[in-house]
């Protein structure tokens, strides 16, 4: 519990401080973002619980990555993180989830994220901002990518790699569950802006 609320207030702080440099008010973020002013202000004083859909339109919105507004500063030189011990930001109804691994820092920050999707289960996003790439590379299982309402079936040890800023929908396919490990690309920001990433 005290993880989640250190949480909370790191994606807090952030989100007030992107808010800032971006010289975005309240009405204009929540009008930009489509997310309610109250669930903002409830967000930035370190309450409510953001799904990761609001995570996303918030960070694309600011031209941050999400963990940008997850993170805390970088700190040494070599980060190994176990993606076991990192929260996380999507589960699905059959038990499926994503987790955001790590961000590279620089002006053009690139996520690493490790999902897994349950036979059926999909997860649909809504388009990002222009310059996103996301690509996916499914390790084990199968999936059905959807773009822009075509679907293209990936196999395990198939890569694929599309514009994201297109309403786009991951669906675990066959008989077992669906491990994939996604990319996403992110443009250069305005500046030094994004220090970390999605």
């Amino acid at each position: 519990m005290a993880e989640t609320a250190a949480a909370l207030r790191t994606v807090a702080h952030n989100v007030k401080a992107a808010r800032a440099r971006a010289g975005l008010s309240l009405d204009e973020l929540s009008r930009r973002a489509q997310v309610s002013k109250g669930a903002l202000v409830a967000l930035e004083k370190a309450q409510g619980n953001p799904n990761l859909a609001t995570l996303v339109r918030l960070a694309d919105t600011l031209g941050i990555s999400v963990s940008a507004l997850m993170q805390g500063p970088p700190s040494g030189r070599v980060r190994v993180v176990d993606a076991a011990a990192v929260a996380p930001l999507w589960t699905g109804e059959h038990g499926g989830e994503a987790r955001l691994v790590l961000t590279t820092s620089g002006a053009a920050p690139v996520e690493v994220w490790r999902w897994r999707l349950e036979p059926g289960e999909e997860y649909p996003s809504h388009p990002h901002q222009a310059g996103v790439v996301e690509t996916v590379s499914v390790t084990s299982g199968r999936m059905v990518l959807v773009v822009d309402g075509t679907e293209h079936p990936v196999e395990p040890g198939q890569t694929a790699t599309f514009d994201g800023d297109t309403p786009h929908t991951y669906r675990g396919a066959g008989t077992g569950p669906c491990h994939l490990i996604m990319t996403v690309h992110l443009p250069p920001g305005p500046g030094d802006a994004r220090v970390s990433a999605r």
